[in-house]
């Protein structure tokens, strides 16, 4: 897979902060799960005595998840992937996979997806809404408020066209309790 390149499908902070250097970007869809604030933050954006929440794709049947699919050429794929692993799997609460992805041009990729381990301590899935916005509000970790990753996630997912309806409220809401 590596020697062709890699796809990599991002749906939270790595829309907007892929930290990789890249050959293609375009919108894209994978099925079968929702980007959900469904993990405990115990490093980024909160810490272990007081969990932030931040994004991970949760499986869920007849779901889809809008994001951003990067390719990544031949030459920087086991870099990117060494990277990757490295900032996305610090405490084993995501899962790395590969699934199909469909660009919005119609074209369908096979890319590196980080989604959620439903039975690691840090899944946090089926919280309220307003429950998550209370955590949201106040939570602070190692690269700062979770509010600000939820409103940069918010911002620029909306830049591209993408609606994300809880983000949305969520954003509201949170701004709201911030005063």
């Amino acid at each position: 897979m590596m020697q062709n390149g890699i796809w990599v499908f991002g749906y939270g902070s790595l829309v907007w902060q892929p930290g990789f250097e890249f050959a293609e970007r375009h919108i894209a869809r994978l099925g079968g799960f929702s980007r959900s604030f469904c993990m405990r933050s115990i490093h980024h954006r909160g810490t272990e005595a007081e969990p932030g929440l931040v994004l991970a794709l949760d499986r869920a049947v007849g779901a889809s998840c809008d994001g951003v699919a990067f390719f990544v050429a031949p030459a920087r794929a086991q870099d990117t992937i060494e990277y990757l692993r490295e900032r996305e799997l610090i405490s084993s609460a995501y899962l790395e996979q590969t699934h199909d992805i469909t660009l919005r041009d119609g074209r369908a990729v096979q890319a590196v997806c980080y989604v959620i381990d439903e039975v690691h301590a840090q899944y946090c899935g089926g919280l309220a809404l307003e429950e998550q916005a209370g955590i949201i509000a106040t939570a602070v970790g190692g690269r700062g408020p979770n509010d600000e990753y939820l409103y940069n996630t918010a911002a620029h997912l909306r830049e591209l066209g993408i609606e994300d309806e809880d983000l949305n409220w969520l954003e509201a809401r949170v701004r709201s309790l911030r005063g």
